[in-house]
């Protein structure tokens, strides 16, 4: 486990009045656009899981369960990109994401509601921390551990800063934003992302990072006002992993990975704590993944992210 999602510092400041529509990238949308909704929850020419997919996770939420709040990691970044497909350039196995989002306590579906996701890419890289290369390194368990004893002892008070890492919010190192985006759920409460099957990073399973936004206001510069009522991560089960595992680029990622049951953020309490369902051809996941999950929430809250799994 890494320090740096295992405990939340002093927490990071973020301006949530104004969610900016950035008119460069290939997923950006115009305003007119973010509302848009698609047939039967479904992206144009995707087509639906094949007779004998194999179906994952746990079955049937129940909707008066609050979906479990977890930490927000150091890697957020502030949605500055309306889009449902945060795929960019990055390689991997497609992965159709479908949310809804209701109301813990009414079970009404919640419209209108800004949803952000965000994970690394297949070799476990988060965009605009490139320069910490796999995770984050020092701020998110990648890199090379040192070798050898440690030599001399450490004298006096220490000075500076805390290393990077220490639970608190990392300032991006670049301008990439690949695998991240905010969409608006429709009447029903859903939304979807089209992106690829997460990779991983030392001490850290496979995850996706969410946040829900209500409250707020669509306007032409995006969604703007509002509070963040929910924080959380979305998790794949082994049988997922292993076979995504065999498959180019997750074959060539040689980081050590941390499964499931060894994750400490992971709340270890199936869909209630972000588990996805996940429906895929057995023995072609490489065709595709779609991944489905409710997530109940309270509206009234305000989650600032610093909650452990």
């Amino acid at each position: 486990m890494t320090g740096h999602e295992k405990a939340q510092g002093p927490k990071h400041k973020r301006d949530l009045t104004r969610r900016k529509v950035l008119a460069a990238g290939a997923g950006a949308v115009v305003a007119a656009g973010v509302g848009g909704t698609f047939a039967a929850g479904a992206f144009a020419g995707e087509e639906t899981p094949a007779a004998g997919a194999k179906a994952s996770g746990a079955s049937g939420e129940t909707c008066y369960k609050l979906t479990s709040e977890t930490t927000e990691g150091p890697y957020y970044i502030d949605a500055d990109k309306l889009r449902r497909d945060v795929t960019e350039d990055q390689d991997g196995i497609p992965l159709t994401l479908r949310l809804k989002v209701i109301d813990a306590d009414t079970c009404k579906p919640l419209a209108d509601a800004a949803v952000d996701i965000w994970h690394c890419n297949a070799l476990g890289v988060y965009s605009g921390y490139e320069a910490m290369g796999s995770g984050g390194g020092g701020g998110g368990g990648g890199g090379t551990p040192p070798s050898g004893a440690p030599t001399g002892s450490p004298t006096g008070a220490p000075t500076g800063s805390p290393p990077a890492g220490g639970g608190g919010h990392e300032e991006p190192t670049d301008d990439e934003r690949y695998l991240r985006g905010t969409w608006r759920t429709d009447k029903k409460g859903e939304v979807a992302f089209r992106t690829v099957f997460p990779g991983w990073y030392q001490g850290r399973c496979v995850h996706i990072h969410t946040k829900v936004h209500v409250n707020g206001t669509w306007t032409d510069a995006g969604y703007e006002g509002g509070t963040t009522c929910h924080t959380g991560q979305l998790f794949f089960d082994e049988a997922s992993v292993l076979a995504a595992a065999e498959v180019e680029p997750y074959s060539t990622n040689t980081t050590a990975r941390t499964t499931l049951d060894e994750d400490t953020i992971y709340p270890g309490n199936g869909t209630e704590g972000g588990l996805l369902k996940l429906k895929y051809k057995k023995g072609a996941i490489a065709r595709g993944v779609v991944a489905t999950l409710t997530m109940g929430v309270d509206p009234e809250a305000t989650q600032d992210g610093t909650g452990a799994g």
